[in-house]
């Protein structure tokens, strides 16, 4: 597998773990705006690339036909299978960012709001109706063609759902169907990054894999505790997802492992 790597703190980290395991890789920059990558990636067999750094990275892998590139995901609110296990999404208010202004009224309440796509356009927090409205008039004020690549657009999809009390939080890895690693990454309202999982989380985070094969080759799935039972909280994108506290050095050689399958 060959691997392109954007430049972050979490991907330097991932960079030592294919030292530890002698895998290759070259470092690229992403020209603003444009997408194209500096420098151009040598590409020997464009089935065998994968790519790590941020979202939009997905259209320059599409564009020069990587695989697996990137691991881009259905929305997850989508996946009929998974909604009885939804902590949001199952009850949610769906609609683009134009629409925001006319559908909500500024009453005072909350909402957990997060883009439908996993597109990292907003990151998914609870805001006031008053803030949600005010974000939304500050992107419409815009013609389409000054909003920059991966930012909220006029026709952003939303979901917004009531806020849930939420006890903790993990993030787990999956590749070829199976919760390769994981890590603690939200205890109550403390950011705590440990690897360490209760045995029913990990549990119940390898069911939600199981009740939906085929939904990708890797993914990364967050769950977390509620006072009502376990909840599925979203997924992402492995490719541009934190770390947080995860076995990287299991995880690349899992992925790396996939140009044999």
């Amino acid at each position: 597998m060959q691997w392109l790597l954007q430049e972050f703190d979490d991907t330097r980290k991932l960079a030592e773990a294919l030292d530890r395991l002698g895998i290759s890789y070259t470092w690229h920059k992403v020209v603003p705006f444009v997408g194209e990558l500096i420098p151009e990636p040598v590409v020997v067999d464009p089935d065998a690339v994968v790519m790590f750094g941020s979202y939009s990275l997905w259209r320059y892998a599409e564009a020069k036909g990587y695989r697996p590139g990137m691991f881009k995901l259905r929305p997850f609110v989508q996946e009929e299978v998974w909604h009885p296990y939804l902590l949001n999404g199952a009850d949610a208010l769906f609609m683009t960012l134009r629409d925001v202004p006319a559908r909500l009224a500024d009453d005072g309440s909350e909402w957990f709001l997060r883009p439908v796509d996993d597109s990292k356009e907003e990151p998914g927090n609870v805001k006031t109706v008053g803030e949600i409205i005010r974000m939304a008039k500050r992107v419409l004020v815009l013609d389409e063609d000054e909003i920059p690549q991966g930012s909220l657009r006029h026709d952003t999809l939303l979901m917004l759902t009531k806020p849930v009390r939420i006890l903790r939080e993990w993030r787990l890895w999956v590749v070829r169907g199976r919760v390769v690693t994981y890590s603690l990454y939200k205890d109550g309202s403390r950011v705590i990054h440990r690897r360490e999982i209760g045995a029913d989380a990990l549990a119940f985070g390898q069911r939600m894999v199981d009740i939906n094969p085929g939904y990708s080759q890797a993914y990364v799935i967050d769950i977390c505790r509620t006072e009502e039972g376990l909840k599925l909280l979203e997924t992402n994108c492995i490719n541009s997802a934190g770390f947080y506290s995860a076995d990287i050095t299991k995880l690349a050689a899992d992925i790396d492992g996939l140009v044999r399958d």
